[in-house]
């Protein structure tokens, strides 16, 4: 299978893209099972925190150049339409996005193109030091697609994702996480362990409120007013929970929560 899902006794899972003699490019085939494999997630309650990686050496080489080349000689020789194709498979890869649970993007090692914007699809994102990244569209002819060009300026600051993108250049690990792309770059081998702490600790949260919050993240209100009635309606349900009962009695007995997730 192109994408392997394995599940820790903390409540993490870990997806990897597993076709390491192509670095992971992305095929049509990967992508649904991606899809599916987040389908089976999104209804699993006693996941609460998921890891997306790459089999070694890379995290994603980007799209299958073969594919790529196809659409190319099909465009001009026969005049097809690539948008809803091209939309499609978006959507296959983007499905990490619409998972519940947070999702922690552990880039072991080249994260190029399409690959890069897999990882910009997740919530937070830790960088091998020996990576590089960046979305090179700009050096095939391409637009950026998978949405790279949406995405990466609400990661960077806007000057820096113009430099992305304009320039199509790759960035080291370490370049790429002081610009903000992820929260640490640390060496290849560290970054899926520190990937599965991070997902371990958010998982020991209140999963009824980390899910509450990855909708509220993702579609932040634009004023105040409207933010202050989303949080009071999240708070309206989080009374009457289990989880906020169990938060409480821990917090009065000094000793960490066990949070039910309901």
């Amino acid at each position: 299978m192109p994408v392997q899902l394995e599940r820790t006794d903390d409540g993490v899972a870990v997806l990897t893209l597993d076709d390491p003699e192509r670095r992971n490019a992305m095929t049509e085939a990967m992508g649904d099972d991606l899809t599916a494999r987040c389908a089976e997630l999104a209804d699993d309650t006693d996941v609460r925190a998921v890891v997306l990686t790459g089999a070694p050496p890379a995290f994603s080489a980007g799209g299958d150049l073969a594919m790529l080349e196809d659409l190319g000689r099909r465009t001009r020789d026969e005049g097809f339409d690539a948008a809803d194709h091209m939309r499609a498979f978006y959507r296959r890869f983007l499905a990490v996005r619409d998972l519940p649970q947070p999702v922690i993007a552990a880039i072991n090692g080249h994260a190029v193109g399409a690959g890069l914007c897999v990882a910009l699809a997740c919530d937070l994102r830790l960088v091998a030091s020996e990576a590089k990244v960046g979305l090179n569209f700009a050096r095939l002819g391409l637009h950026p697609g998978m949405g790279g060009s949406w995405l990466l300026p609400r990661t960077l600051s806007d000057q820096q994702a113009k430099l992305w993108l304009y320039t199509g250049r790759l960035f080291g690990g370490e370049e790429a996480a002081a610009a903000g792309l992820a929260l640490e770059a640390r060496p290849a081998d560290e970054v899926l362990p520190a990937a599965l702490a991070l997902a371990t600790e958010i998982a020991g949260a209140s999963p009824v409120v980390v899910r509450q919050l990855k909708t509220t993240l993702a579609t932040l209100p634009a004023d105040l007013d409207a933010a202050l009635d989303r949080e009071a309606a999240a708070q309206a349900v989080n009374y009457g929970s289990q989880d906020l009962v169990e938060g409480l009695a821990a917090g009065r007995e000094r000793r960490a929560p066990d949070f039910p997730g309901r």
